[in-house]
């Protein structure tokens, strides 16, 4: 952990329990205190080590199985703890989108960094540059999409001893996110990295995700027109400075697709790192990604587990369809589906049942708006929890996240650096 281990428990840490105050964090997950009986209060959110184990198992196993090195995207949690497992489970490195996050995952060691995006700020791309002067094994990639990108990143770099290696972004489509529109200004840009001494093109990249009204057929498309980029560049004699081409896409939502075009790869002048950047696997979630998942279109290969659940708690019960619960907005992942209720631990026995009739309607910063029906046995003190969609705010939103077994178990404490 870095010296994590040693993170004293205060009042920073939302959730813990206040008779956890001053002991590290290291000598609170040795106590493998009980979520629901030893202190911890509400709101809190907890990570199913059971769930984590397995996702970063499967998707460990799919790309062996597919032959894909695999990156993935830590801005998803921003835990190096994570990052760490993800690496021991396989990963060629970690992808990233700023660079802060760059300087975080440095600063945990992590040795292979792909940032998915172009960085154009000189004194970002200065640090990287004393990164990379210092440490001869740090490998790091990123974007370019433009010819006046590559004009800044030179000039910000001049004075370095290793060229940035960088991948030329292909636009997933008109409308779509960032990279470059047309096979013609990848060629421009590409001509201008080699013109550049400080950048060294490797690859070819972009994100399917940004496929206009995605669907299977488009995403293939849009993969087989990177695959064809990379191979025209490597006929005109592009990668003539490296010794591996790498070709890299891949979110949570079409891995599949990447596996199938990826697969179908030509034989190039140099080996091909085919790089897949799918991130959300490791606490998957109960929303977005549930409905969005590839193993739904391809169920022998697996199914990813949800790994989140919120827990708070009953504060009132104003009318017979009405309950509040205590997490709202500062809590709870919001911004694509609300939380879903799951589950009810009662105050009374401690037993758990499953939230029939009761619906979270909507979040104040505080307060969860909860509808009830004739079915629901839901009271004051109640403890009711709650699936999440999108992990990658259910990350940014706890500093620290305890890391639960299914008998409510605390085994550990996932700090995240957003």
């Amino acid at each position: 952990m870095n010296g994590e281990e040693e993170v004293v428990v205060d009042h920073r840490f939302k959730g813990l329990p206040p008779t956890a105050q001053g002991l590290t964090l290291a000598a609170l997950a040795a106590e493998r205190r009980n979520l629901f009986t030893d202190g911890f209060t509400t709101p809190v959110i907890a990570l199913s080590a059971e769930s984590v184990a397995h996702n970063l198992a499967l998707m460990e196993s799919y790309s062996a199985r597919h032959g894909l090195a695999f990156a993935p995207h830590g801005k998803t949690s921003m835990a190096p703890q994570l990052f760490a497992r993800q690496i021991e489970h396989g990963a060629w490195g970690i992808t990233l989108a700023v660079p802060h996050q760059v300087r975080v995952a440095r600063e945990f060691g992590v040795q292979r960094i792909f940032l998915a995006n172009e960085v154009v700020d000189a004194a970002a791309l200065r640090w990287i540059g004393s990164e990379l002067d210092a440490d001869p094994d740090f490998t790091f990639i990123c974007y370019v999409d433009s010819v006046r990108g590559v004009e800044l990143m030179d000039e910000a770099l001049r004075g370095t001893s290793r060229a940035l290696d960088v991948v030329v972004e292909l636009g997933a489509g008109d409308g779509a996110r960032t990279g470059a529109r047309t096979e013609a200004e990848c060629a421009a840009i590409a001509d201008a990295v080699a013109a550049a001494p400080t950048l060294r093109l490797v690859g070819v990249a972009g994100y399917e995700g940004e496929v206009p009204d995605a669907d299977g057929e488009r995403v293939r498309a849009w993969l087989r027109r990177l695959v064809a980029l990379a191979a025209d560049f490597d006929k005109a004699g592009r990668f003539s400075r490296t010794d591996e081409i790498v070709i890299s896409a891949g979110g949570s939502a079409w891995f599949d697709a990447v596996a199938d075009v990826f697969a179908e790869i030509p034989e190039l002048s140099s080996p091909v790192c085919k790089l897949l950047r799918s991130g959300a696997y490791v606490s998957h979630d109960d929303g977005h990604y549930r409905h969005l998942t590839p193993f739904n279109r391809v169920p022998d290969e697996g199914a990813l587990h949800a790994g989140f659940r919120l827990w708070a708690q009953v504060v009132s019960r104003p009318t017979a369809e009405q309950a509040f619960v205590n997490a709202g907005k500062r809590d709870a992942a919001y911004d694509l589906d609300l939380p879903e209720a799951q589950v009810v631990r009662d105050a009374r026995t401690g037993e758990v049942r499953a939230a029939t009739g009761i619906t979270v309607s909507g979040l104040s910063d505080q307060h969860g708006w909860v509808r009830t029906t004739d079915e629901a046995d839901l009271e004051v003190g109640d403890w009711v929890g709650m699936g999440l969609s999108h992990p990658c705010t259910s990350f940014d939103k706890w500093q620290l996240i305890p890391l639960v077994e299914a008998d409510g178990t605390v085994v550990d404490y996932i700090r995240t650096y957003f």
